[in-house]
């Protein structure tokens, strides 16, 4: 029985051997295949010829030939056992290390070769950068391209649609800023221009008379003006069937703001006031009525009212205050509203005695204006002109100025002469004080008076003298041209406080400010 045990047994590995020979040929197959790829990677390396690989120490597994393997040298007896490294094998850590090698040279490669494409792309393509300066000119508002067909075109078209005409230019204006719109007060606005009264309100058309005419001036007095006429064109619309109240209104303002855009270029703060109303309008409800909705705009402009110029004003008045002494010499320019009243609360709510020395400056005179206040108010005055500026600043020890608006880089944009002053008062080391209300910080960045900024009529600025006027028909003057500008630019180094209803910032703080008010809104 154990010889036939044992003969079944001897017998039974070529019986079995037959089915699985199949099996064996694919694990053979595996097998060289590994070797192949190990083989060709260590030749792309280039470390010299292929040693034999780890694997290839391991003994086979049963009933599979040696023959397949490569030839290596017998080990000895007492050398090291089969699952080993053999003497002249790399190590699993050593093969990774290579390959790691190699993809970051490729790497290396393909990033030199991008940075070749990428400069002979750029060296081919120099018609491309004068496209550049293009681009960012259509960022541009209209009103500083009037010297741009292209854009004076596109806006000629959305006046059209809007059924607003177009006011055409007076004179002939600088080189320097042929870019911006020059208008004339001789003739009434109503004998320059068609104006649509479908279209445009009356109260609206008599608003855009008054500024054109310059009947309105100052940031605080046309932005208040504004808001009044918008609150009476919201009490007398009425919403068109199958429309929503929160987006007909927007389209209705349209013509009306680009009407006052026609007559007077808009303000830093009419510009945010306009901006404010049409984010409340779209922020409406569809559950409210229309009365309802109308209500509550109109109060929502009775608060921004009260809160960003009636409210702001007495916050600035009485932070001012800490600054104004007994016995000081303040110097003020043109006619600030803000300036005016700080002064007036300072003599007669809080008994200050101080003196003034008003700066004016041709051609519009406007501190006549704030003499005549102040001298109603008992305060003492003195009346200079700009011209005569470094004569008086010796004994000045403070100089407190208004502000149009407060651009995003510190820089002040107020009445033409302001940055006169400045300098000026930082020569003699005079402290420039600016007032201002945050609702007139403005995100637009400006370094000059000369991109954007407004020309006045230039006819404001013929004196009659005895009867005769100097420059009298200079328009038929080809080598004459009048620059009578309304604002200029202040660098926030010469303005050493700024004055607001949140306290008392430096320049550099405008940007805060913002970032604030837009987290707010």
């Amino acid at each position: 029985m154990a010889e036939r045990e044992g003969a079944n047994s001897e017998g039974a590995a070529p019986v079995a051997a037959g089915p699985q020979a199949p099996e064996l040929s694919r694990e053979e197959k595996l097998q060289l295949r590994k070797e192949k790829k190990q083989q060709k990677k260590k030749k792309r390396s280039e470390k010299g010829p292929s040693a034999e690989p780890a694997e290839l120490g391991a003994p086979p597994e049963a009933g599979q030939p040696r023959a397949a393997q490569p030839t290596s040298p017998p080990a000895p007896a007492d050398g090291p056992g089969d699952g080993e490294k053999p003497a002249g094998g790399k190590s699993k850590a050593e093969l990774r290390a290579e390959r790691r090698a190699k993809q970051e040279a490729e790497r290396a490669q393909k990033l030199a070769r991008k940075a070749e494409l990428s400069q002979a792309a750029t060296a081919a393509k120099p018609r491309q950068s004068p496209t550049e300066p293009q681009s960012m000119v259509k960022r541009l508002p209209e009103h500083v391209q009037v010297d741009d067909p292209a854009a004076q075109r596109k806006l000629a078209k959305k006046l059209e649609r809007q059924q607003v005409p177009l006011r055409q230019d007076y004179g002939t204006k600088v080189n320097l800023f042929s870019h911006l719109h020059q208008y004339s007060r001789k003739k009434p606005l109503t004998q320059q221009m068609s104006i649509p009264s479908t279209v445009i309100h009356p109260a609206v058309m008599r608003l855009g008379l008054q500024y054109s005419q310059g009947i309105i001036n100052g940031s605080n007095a046309r932005c208040i003006a504004l808001l009044e006429v918008f609150k009476q064109l919201i009490r007398d619309y009425s919403t068109p069937p199958n429309e929503e109240l929160s987006r007909d209104l927007v389209a209705k303002l349209k013509p009306h703001i680009s009407f006052l855009n026609q007559c007077r270029p808009l303000s830093a703060s009419m510009g945010n006031a306009i901006k404010f109303l049409k984010k409340e309008i779209s922020c409406l409800p569809d559950t409210l009525r229309e009365d309802e909705a109308k209500e509550k705009l109109q109060d929502v402009i009775d608060k921004y009212l009260r809160e960003k110029i009636v409210l702001a004003a007495e916050a600035i008045s009485r932070s001012a205050f800490e600054k104004i002494n007994d016995h000081d010499v303040i110097l003020v320019y043109g006619c600030s509203s803000l300036v005016n009243r700080t002064l007036c609360d300072a003599h007669a709510k809080q008994g200050r005695a101080f003196r003034v020395i008003v700066v004016d400056s041709r051609p519009r005179l406007e501190g006549r204006e704030t003499l005549r206040r102040l001298v109603r108010h008992g305060i003492h005055c003195t009346y200079v002109m700009i011209n005569a500026i470094s004569y008086v600043l010796p004994e000045v020890s403070k100089v407190l100025l208004g502000a149009h608006a407060l651009l995003a880089n510190g820089s002040v944009m107020s009445r033409v002469g302001t940055s006169q002053i400045a300098l000026v008062s930082k020569a003699y080391n005079v402290p420039v004080l600016v007032c201002c209300e945050t609702y007139k910080f403005c995100e637009r960045v400006q370094t000059d008076s000369f991109v954007s900024n407004e020309l006045d009529d230039p006819d404001d600025l013929i004196v009659l003298r005895k009867g005769q006027a100097q420059l009298g028909g200079w328009a038929e003057n080809k080598s004459l041209r009048l620059l009578n500008l309304v604002y200029d630019v202040t660098p926030p180094d010469l303005v050493d406080l700024v004055i607001t209803d949140l306290g008392m910032i430096p320049c550099t703080s405008v940007p805060v400010v913002l970032r604030v008010k837009n987290v707010d809104q």
